[in-house]
């Protein structure tokens, strides 16, 4: 099983490009078992451009939270701590490995799923023998 996410394409295209380690999180998914993140790019894209393999999720007080990922947060301090406001805890998800699409995929179409409010499990279907 995998985790689809809607990211804002400017974020969505550092984390292929390498400059963005760590996407951030109010809340995260409760599943323990996903290990990879399906990337959708959301408006004005409104593309799956890519996939990026979990290394670990981190779970701080939003300070913390920011000193241990700010030098590859791929954002500004500012833009941080407004994303987080009025939370005293965040999460972060930190990417192993990443891989963008040749050709971006259609949600609907490719996968059979509406754009995530904040992110929708994907249960790749068995392939037929």
């Amino acid at each position: 099983m995998k985790v689809v996410l809607s990211i804002k394409p400017e974020f969505a295209n550092k984390i292929f490009d390498g400059t963005k380690r760590f996407e951030f999180r109010k809340a995260i998914f409760k599943n323990t078992d996903i290990k990879t993140v399906i990337v959708y790019a959301s408006s004005p894209v409104q593309k799956v451009i890519g996939e990026f393999e979990i290394k670990r999720i981190i779970n701080k007080d939003i300070d913390s939270l920011w000193e241990l990922t700010q030098t590859d947060s791929g954002i500004s301090e500012d833009y941080f701590y407004k994303y987080f406001q009025d939370r005293s805890e965040g999460f972060a998800i930190e990417i192993k490995t990443y891989k963008k699409y040749k050709q971006p995929k259609n949600l609907m179409k490719d996968f059979n799923l509406v754009p995530p409010q904040s992110f929708a499990y994907y249960l790749q279907p068995k392939s037929a023998s």
